[in-house]
């Protein structure tokens, strides 16, 4: 058992653009805590006599200043919490803060470079990496992400998440046992087998949450979640299992809705997250008090689930997220006092370790059995039925075995049942008459050699044939002795060329075992490649023409399209440089084999010349002596460049979860603006289509009175030219005013006639990126 309080951590989010900061100072004293400091000077429109409080000073295990990264934050934080999860006890680490001061970027990481990784996937990597080290033990891991967006629970990673509404998919509900221990229903366990398998399980939960833009962050989640890795180890042969669970969660930053000035949906989605903060605090008010008999953590969902990690069964550690700017001084000084309370929050971390219920089902079965055959013997109840034929040959294995072990002391254990016990003392007795009739044939064959020689031969023909057999006998044991110390010559001139190659042999099973890993690296990379060629192509095949065109211009004057190419021409520099380190390290590869095969070749050599003369055997070899050295100075470049490979397809990886997270973001802005575009289209049309009736019918009654008009052309039959002519410049001057009349559909400025189809919502389609384009030209323009 392992009882701390709950360690506070505090990181100063970096200043915005012509953002005015706030007075603050770390400081750190002679036993490594940190203490922050926040000024707040006093307003001279207050007044002179002005009791208000200057200075508010706080203290941290650690505060992270503006400058601090992404992989300190996690050496300090979430590393020794992984370890711990590792052991077998539960953990938390939760980011609490205002909206927009970095709570997600903390937890989760940013998308544009690799190094803005957060606590979660760099956390994933180290779990996975420890795990491939220890091989002492059996794991299992699974991953759960839980999204609580208006005090309802949802699974961010259920596949139905994209194609429902999200009223219509079911809700996570809590359950309790009657040991108060928490379950969630409809909330689903993924198994992870390695890095990649969680980190998409992490992308796809990420791309379900829900994220606003709100007038203090441009990315604000308007959700709590929670991303949960189930952890369990067992060694082999044992029967207990560990079982521990690391909580990382990302809670929804709190907002005065008189400064953000929010209104419709995110008012509502803003008083639920100061609501559910509200009863957080509470409960952590109730905790901190001294004799408190309830805690209330039936108040909001989140408490319920984070029951244990807030006060019971778990290491918990909490990270505040501070905006020093001088509009949010107020919010980050009540942070900073939240945390203060946190800390007085004193947990009991115990190691969660049980017995394997396959095992203990399987022992309780024994047990029964036991007993019943016990009873049957005690009560002497006699077994009609028979012995089955599985039961059977069980008892003849337990029969052999007993025959062929040679301890005295062995038993035959078949059990309390007569049947069994019958059917061994008839195996016993088969046994024995089947071995009566070999004793009796052993028998006749022990004749005396007097009476068969007797009988058959002479007793000098025995004679000559002992002698004869005799003289055998010598002959082999001569060749015998010869044979013996030639073949011992042999082994003491190979001696030296045993030991020598033992060493080589094991070098080359362990390059051998490399050369597999690297090879499945580079085709595991190759294969990542290809799938993000066909995934770019995906998104482009399911768009018409038009929308094409329309998604390329978007993209273009989009904010994400420089980090986009950025992350581009990145990922194909890593692809060249582990292209170039995999033929560096074949060809390290091959430098080892050669000078292997020199090294064996100058064995032969050697072998030969102790065989010629034995007196060089001890002499060193100084041409072999280099060979080694020169392998030795390869296997470590080797390394060096294999080490450098295994890193470099994580980032390739990474890059690649970027690019797709990047991706699907610029895909929904381009459907919401489309969808924008195409309803102002249409409102812009059913006010011109009045105006088009309008027209049309000043249009037709010049068309009937010129059509009814008689052309004097008309009375020659014989000249069609005339007619022709005047049906041409009538067809003329409809077109004429048709596209007249689409123009001013389209603009009222523009004089270019656009040809429609017919079908409305083709139509609407053509007219809707006709001015898509051009607001983006206006733009575009106004920007240059």
């Amino acid at each position: 058992m392992v009882k701390q309080t709950i360690q506070i951590y505090a990181r100063v989010k970096p200043l915005g653009r012509r953002q005015p900061a706030g007075i603050y100072s770390v400081g750190e004293d002679e036993t490594s805590a940190f203490s922050l400091e926040i000024t707040v000077p006093r307003d001279l429109a207050d007044g002179f006599v002005n009791n208000k409080r200057e200075s508010y000073k706080f203290k941290f295990q650690k505060v992270f200043d503006q400058e601090a990264k992404q992989d300190e934050l996690f050496e300090a934080i979430a590393k020794p919490v992984a370890d711990c999860a590792l052991a077998g006890y539960n953990g938390t680490i939760f980011a609490y803060g205002q909206t927009g001061s970095g709570k997600t970027f903390t937890i989760t990481g940013g998308a544009e470079r690799y190094s803005d990784r957060g606590v979660i996937p760099r956390t994933l990597s180290y779990i996975f990496e420890q795990l491939q080290k220890d091989s002492s033990k059996v794991y299992t891991t699974h991953i759960s992400y839980l999204e609580i967006y208006n005090e309802c629970g949802y699974d961010l990673l259920d596949p139905r998440h994209e194609a429902s509404r999200l009223e219509d998919l079911p809700k996570v509900t809590i359950m309790e046992d009657p040991e108060q221990n928490i379950h969630l229903k409809h909330l689903s366990l993924h198994q992870a087998i390695n890095e990649e398998e969680a980190l998409n399980l992490l992308f796809l939960g990420d791309t379900n949450r829900m994220i606003a833009e709100t007038p203090m962050n441009q990315a604000s989640t308007r959700s709590h979640c929670i991303f949960t890795i189930h952890i369990s180890s067992k060694e082999p042969g044992s029967a207990t299992i560990r079982r521990s669970k690391l909580h990382l969660v990302d809670l929804a930053g709190s907002e005065r809705v008189a400064k953000s000035g929010v209104g419709g949906q995110l008012l509502t989605e803003a008083k639920y997250i100061n609501l559910s903060l509200h009863f957080l605090e509470q409960v952590i008010i109730a905790l901190s008090e001294k004799h408190r008999s309830h805690i209330p953590y039936r108040n909001s969902m989140m408490t319920s689930v984070l029951r244990d990690s807030l006060g019971g069964n778990c290491m918990t550690t909490m990270i505040a997220t501070l905006s020093v700017e001088k509009r949010n001084i107020d919010e980050s000084i009540s942070t900073c006092r939240f945390a203060q309370r946190v800390s007085l929050i004193k947990n009991e971390a115990v190691l969660n370790e049980e017995i394997d219920p396959r095992l203990m089902i399987a022992r309780l079965k024994k047990d029964i059995q036991d007993l019943k055959d016990e009873l049957a013997m005690v009560t002497g109840e006699q077994r009609s039925e028979e012995l089955t034929q599985e039961e059977l040959l069980q008892v003849d294995g337990k029969i052999k075995c007993f025959l062929e072990d040679m301890d005295l002391e062995s038993t035959l254990d078949v059990g309390a049942d007569m049947r069994k016990i019958k059917y061994c003392f008839c195996y016993l007795k088969g046994l024995l008459n089947d071995a009566k009739p070999c004793e009796n044939v052993s028998l006749a064959s022990d004749i005396p050699e007097d009476k068969v020689a007797n009988s058959s031969f002479g007793t000098e023909e025995l004679k000559k044939l002992k002698d004869l057999l005799q003289q055998r006998d010598n002959e082999i044991n001569i060749l015998v002795t010869m044979l013996k110390k030639e073949k011992k010559k042999a082994q003491n001139a190979l001696l030296q060329l045993s030991a020598s190659s033992r060493e080589v042999s094991n070098s080359e099973s362990s390059l051998l075992s490399k050369k597999v890993e690297n090879e499945q690296m580079l085709l595991v990379s190759s294969k990542l490649k290809s799938g993000f060629l066909l995934r770019n192509t995906e998104v482009r095949g399911e768009m018409s023409l038009g929308r094409q065109e329309a998604f390329e211009i978007f993209k273009r004057d989009h904010a994400d399209s420089i980090t986009i190419e950025d992350n581009k021409q990145l990922l194909k520099q890593r692809f060249a440089e582990a292209k170039s380190l995999g033929e560096k390290v074949n060809e390290i590869r091959n430098r080892i084999n050669h000078l292997k095969g020199e090294i064996t070749q100058r064995h032969m050599q050697k072998a030969a010349q102790v065989v010629a003369s034995p007196q060089k055997m001890d002499e060193p070899d100084p041409v072999e002596e280099a060979l080694r050295a020169q392998i030795e100075e390869e296997k470590i470049s080797y390394k060096t460049m294999f080490t450098r490979l295994k890193g470099m397809k994580i980032e390739i990886e990474h890059l690649q979860l970027l690019m797709e997270k990047t991706k699907v973001k610029l895909q929904k802005d381009f459907e919401v603006w489309w969808s924008e575009e195409a309803t102002n289209l249409q409102i812009q049309e059913e006010k011109l289509s009045s105006f088009n009736s309008i027209s049309a019918s000043k249009i037709s009654p010049l068309f009937l009175e010129a059509q009814s008009q008689p052309s004097p052309d008309n009375k020659v039959p014989n000249n069609s030219r005339a007619s022709i002519s005047e049906e041409s410049s009538v067809t003329s001057s409809l077109r004429h005013l048709s596209n007249s009349a689409s123009a001013a559909r389209i603009s009222p400025s523009s004089s270019s006639s656009i040809p429609l189809t017919g079908d409305h919502q083709t139509d609407a389609d053509i007219l809707a990126f006709i001015r898509a384009r051009r607001n983006l030209q206006q733009k575009k323009g106004k920007l240059c």
